[in-house]
């Protein structure tokens, strides 16, 4: 069995360390101490390390005198400035700003050698190049530094004894402080020769002779040997050693041997001499020592969390007389590291917290304060380093709170100015009226921003979202103040800039007592949102020098008059601005609000019955196939190619927040519902027509891919259920139409969006019966000699005042051949309708006619080409056969033989091109003249028998 596991005695132990060193060696490695307690370590105040080292270098400059070494002494002194200025505090607090006797000594020592050095010229002629540079310089940064030492010099000249004896004094007060302290020099003993694993107590050297050291501190191997077999009588087994010990007290004297006792109290005794020592010089928070615990001596005792977060930072000295310019050049200390590398942001954070702090507590005024909560918004703002992401909501959160607070100190002193064209010279902090650099409206659009990058982050269908969307109402709230704030100063330019970011917020939202007010339910002077943002544009419009803002603006209005059904204002703005013109010239977020103001200009003018301009306002989002991404409400795959990393970050920045969305399919619903009512009765009209031409694609689309299915089923989605009231319109069942487009599952997914949605559908249905009305006539007017008004008006649920109109508009319009009989109420079909057999005839007719002048059009766009390709081919035929005959014959002689026939050749393959292409002219004007009389013909045919219509009804 090992003998690590076995039991121990004196005996055993003795007897192995005689016997097998080697292995007793080997176990000491395992004893483990504290490598930073194996040298000397000295507990020194602040004070005592400056003087040291300004002590340390004044006698290198001295040695450095003595050989004449003035590059040396130019960098000691270098350091010694340095030094002085790190221990200026120190001297402030405990000599109360007195210059200390040895620095004072020590510059004049230094002014009488450089002054000494510089008269005596032949000893400059023998310094190096390096030493005579380093005099020069020396002795310009001396005179510059001792400028502020003055009366301390005049003292020393008047009586250097006096400082002389009182430096003597210091120094043997110095010896003497250090004699003194002999109990605060801990040694960490050597790693003993035994058996241990426990830490050894510290032992307190005292100072004597360097004679004694070694014998008189550590004792004899005996000594150490004695100790350790007295430990090793604690244990019946060394297994007992690594065991947890019980807790200290009266159980621990019960299981204590005897013997072990006396030594413990020594060691007790000795360990709180310790103690006592160095609580003297440590101040009363950093003693966390365990005076209990044995083997935790030395250790220090901290909390769990970051010392750099709890700790707060010190920003003066103790006694540091507080001011307005103390403030300033600390804060502008702090901010000067901005932006650096290896700045800790939120430590800059609270050190301009605890700086807010200092200057609340000493009443330093109003511009300070707001300078400093300026500068916490600015650091906020630069704790995230991502432009594109947005910042964690804790930090959020207190930049609401910063910036309320900001402007509420704003707003309550009217003398303090804070704008971004004021210098950093011109700035005022003591008296009113107050000058401080910096711009509020860009601070609040930075905040603007961020509350969307937020919103953007947010899961559209969560809590979350909801609870950010909260966070709106403090954000306007910000606005309006900042609107209050930015009309006192006066500026145009930012008041243009704060009443947008106003607009941004307001013109998306439906404000309910317009409509009130409109219908007099709200008294006249209620003030509604169209009035605000009437008020708010109107001022862009006027003052605004830039074009964003006031297009952003105008497209804005328009956007909330459609949002509120103001049909014709905003029409009329549309109109008058132009700017479908110029739209394409504007940055994607304008060109992005330019498609979002179209939509809902469509869905305006649907609510007010205008269909085809609804259909002229969303055809140009809906042709395209990709409203999604038009109107910024998500990202759509594309087929072609895929997006790179870069325009995905890009696209998903220009993206809407949810709750701007529009809804995708009610517009795409209003959109075939109205192709559907423009194009149904337009085909019915021109069944027969080969010039016919497509209303809306999409739509034509979809009725077409509905036709090739070989078995239909009853519609599902909202496009089957327009498709399916489209193929019953074109049969002029109008309530089988009616039916498809107003029924519960359309009126949950679609209608009850609207505002007043009973008024909407029942102006759909009132369109369906007209449109199924017009196309019914169109489809069957061939078959009926004449129809009953009153008839019609009871098959579509008409009034007859409504039939009879809608008849004589397209009598007039000639888009039907009949005539309204008043007496009777009846509609006589004219026969001018050609039967199926004609129609089509006819249409083969004009698709000739438009072949052969498509032929005509070409033939004579080449005919010029043909006739000189053959000339050409003739003459180097020629050409070549002339050059085979006279080979033998002069170079000179050949070309001009061949220019002679080329011309020949020329003329007259030209007169017979002339002659071919007159020729074809007169006959296409023959057949132009026999096309023309057989239209004619035709024309007066039709007359004819209209007049037999006309003598027949008489």
């Amino acid at each position: 069995m090992s003998r690590f596991f076995a039991g121990g005695s004196d005996s055993d132990s003795d007897s192995s360390s005689d016997s097998e060193p080697v292995i007793r060696q080997q176990v000491a490695q395992f004893t483990f101490s504290d490598e930073e307690e194996d040298v000397k370590r000295v507990v020194r105040s602040k004070k005592e390390k400056r003087y040291e080292d300004l002590s340390n270098i004044i006698k290198s400059i001295r040695n450095h005198k003595k050989i004449r070494d003035m590059s040396s002494v130019l960098t000691s002194f270098e350091e010694f400035m340095r030094a002085y200025t790190k221990a200026l505090p120190v001297v402030m607090k405990e000599e109360n700003g007195v210059t200390p006797r040895i620095v004072v000594r020590a510059l004049a020592e230094l002014e009488d050698f450089v002054n000494e050095s510089w008269d005596d010229k032949d000893n400059r002629k023998n310094l190096s190049k390096n030493n005579n540079k380093a005099l020069g310089t020396l002795r310009q940064k001396f005179r510059k530094y001792i400028k502020d030492f003055e009366s301390d010099l005049k003292r020393f000249r008047a009586a250097p004894e006096e400082f002389a004896e009182e430096e003597d004094d210091d120094e043997r007060e110095e010896e003497k402080g250090s004699d003194d302290e002999p109990e605060r020099v801990v040694i960490q003993p050597d790693v003993p020769k035994a058996v241990s694993f426990k830490k050894e107590p510290e032992k307190v050297k005292p100072v004597k002779p360097a004679d004694d050291s070694d014998s008189s501190d550590w004792g004899s191997d005996s000594d150490s040997d004695s100790t350790s077999s007295d430990e090793d009588a604690k244990y019946t087994s060394i297994r007992d050693r690594f065991l947890k010990k019980p807790e200290k007290g009266t159980d621990e004297q019960a299981t204590a041997p005897s013997g072990a006792m006396g030594d413990d109290a020594f060691k007790k005794e000795k360990k709180k001499k310790t103690g006592d020592a160095l609580k003297k010089k440590k101040p009363k928070q950093d003693e966390m020592f365990d005076e209990n615990d044995e083997e935790e001596e030395g250790w220090k005792v901290v909390n769990g969390t970051r010392s750099g977060a709890s700790e707060q930072p010190k920003m003066f000295a103790k006694d540091a007389e507080i001011d307005t310019k103390l403030v300033v050049n600390k804060l502008n200390e702090v901010m000067a590291a901005r932006g650096k590398k290896r700045t800790d942001r939120k430590m800059q954070i609270e050190f301009l917290r605890e700086l807010r702090t200092v200057s609340e507590t000493n009443n330093l005024g109003p511009a300070v304060a707001a300078k400093i909560r300026f500068n916490i918004v600015s650091a906020i703002f630069d704790y995230n380093p991502k432009v594109s992401g947005a910042m964690k909501l804790e930090h959020w959160s207190k930049l609401l709170e910063e910036i309320q607070e900001l402007l509420k100190l704003l707003l309550e002193h009217e003398d303090v100015h804070l704008s971004e064209s004021i210098l950093d010279e011109q700035e005022e902090y003591d008296t009113a009226p107050f000058k401080i650099r910096g711009c509020m409206l860009t601070a609040v659009e930075r905040l603007d921003d961020e509350f969307i990058k937020l919103l953007k982050e947010c899961d559209p269908h969560s809590n979350e979202y909801v609870d950010r969307l909260k966070d709106e109402v403090p954000v306007t709230n910000i606005i309006e103040q900042v609107v209050t704030y930015v009309e006192r100063l006066g500026n145009e330019m930012e008041i243009c800039r704060i009443y947008l970011r106003k607009i941004d917020h307001l013109y998306y939202k439906f404000d309910p007592n317009v409509l009130k007010k409109r219908k007099g339910q709200l008294p006249a002077n209620t003030v509604t949102s169209v009035e605000d943002m009437d008020k708010l544009c109107r001022y862009i419009y006027a003052k605004d020098q830039t074009d964003r803002l006031r297009t952003r603006a105008i497209l804005s209005h328009i956007f909330h008059h459609a949002l509120h059904d103001n049909w014709f204002q905003a029409r009329d703005l549309v109109l008058m601005s132009h700017l479908q013109e110029t739209i394409h010239h504007s940055d994607p977020a304008t060109q992005i609000l330019y498609n979002r103001m179209m939509a809902n200009l469509g869905l305006c003018a649907f609510r007010h019955g205008n269909i085809k301009d609804a259909h002229l306002c969303l055809v140009d989002l809906m042709m395209t196939g990709k409203p999604k991404e038009l109107l910024a409400q998500g990202l759509v795959p594309q087929r072609q190619h895929e997006r790179s990393l870069e325009q995905e970050k890009i696209e998903k920045q220009r993206q809407m927040p949810f709750h701007m969305h529009i809804n995708l399919e009610l517009l795409e619903c209003v959109y075939l519902v109205s192709a559907m009512l423009l194009e149904i009765p337009y085909m019915a009209a021109h069944e027969f027509d080969a010039r016919r031409r497509m209303i809306s694609k999409t739509f034509y689309q979809q009725l077409r891919s509905s036709e090739r299915q070989s078995l239909v089923g009853p519609p599902e989605s909202m496009r089957e259920h327009v498709v399916a009231a489209a193929r019953a319109m074109r049969h002029g069942d109008w309530n089988a139409c009616a039916t498809f487009i107003v029924n519960k599952k359309m009126n949950v997914k679609v209608w009850d969006l609207f505002y007043e949605a009973n008024r909407v559908r029942e102006m759909m249905v009132k369109f369906i019966k007209e449109e199924s009305l017009r196309t019914y006539l169109f489809t069957y007017s061939n078959v009926f000699a004449s129809i009953s008004v009153p008839h019609l008006a009871d098959m579509f649920k008409l009034p007859k005042s409504k039939v009879h109109s809608l008849i004589s508009k397209m009598i007039i319009n000639e888009e039907l051949m009949a005539s309204l009989d008043d007496p009777t109420e009846t509609i006589v079909m004219h026969r001018s309708e050609p039967s199926r057999l004609q129609a089509l005839s006819m249409q083969l007719a004009d698709k000739v006619t438009n072949l052969v002048d498509a032929n005509e059009r070409i033939f004579e766009m080449k005919q010029g080409n043909f006739f000189q390709r053959g000339g050409n081919q003739g003459y180097n035929r020629d050409r070549q056969n002339y050059r085979n005959q006279n080979q033998n014959q002069n170079w000179n002689n050949n070309r001009r033989q061949d220019n002679r026939n080329r011309g020949n050749r020329g003329n007259q393959n030209r007169g017979e091109g002339r002659d071919q292409r007159e020729h074809h002219r007169d006959h296409h004007r023959d057949q132009r003249e026999h096309r023309e009389h057989q239209r004619e013909f035709r024309e007066q045919r039709e007359q004819m028998r209209n007049v037999d219509y006309q003598s027949k009804a008489e």
